[in-house]
């Protein structure tokens, strides 16, 4: 996998005078059938998320509320997405490194994911991760 393959995903949103209305559906606006769903909140001022990758593991980011960067590597370059927008969702495909950075007071930030949590599917250590790519 690459960068290449990671993507924003504009959400429908479906408005009227009482608010929006956003979803997602699993196999139609994103590649993958919802396995897990988790959200990262209440995060310190200046702390930082993520920092490891996904053997398998397909996620979709959305900025529920408040604003983060997502920087992803993919051993050779770097991207980072700005999110900060319920309607749009970040795709990652797997063999990707992620951070969480910039992250503003009172941000939620929800993770769809492929699969249930396996600690066997991770990359925690950076040097690895760019070992397993082939790209070191």
């Amino acid at each position: 996998m690459s960068l290449r393959d990671c993507k924003i995903v504009s959400l429908p949103k479906i408005s009227d005078p009482r608010g929006n209305l956003t979803f997602i559906e699993g196999g139609i606006h994103i590649p993958f059938d919802i396995r897990r769903v988790y959200y990262l909140y209440d995060v310190p001022e200046g702390a930082e998320r993520g920092a490891h990758g996904h053997r398998n593991l397909q996620q979709l980011i959305v900025a529920m509320s408040g604003s983060f960067d997502v920087v992803l590597d993919d051993g050779m370059e770097r991207k980072t997405f700005h999110m900060n927008r319920a309607s749009y969702g970040l795709y990652i495909s797997p063999m990707m490194w992620r951070d969480i950075t910039n992250v503003s007071s009172g941000a939620v930030c929800m993770v769809l994911a492929s699969e249930l949590y396996d600690e066997q599917d991770y990359f925690r250590d950076y040097s690895q991760f760019i070992a397993a790519t082939d790209r070191a």
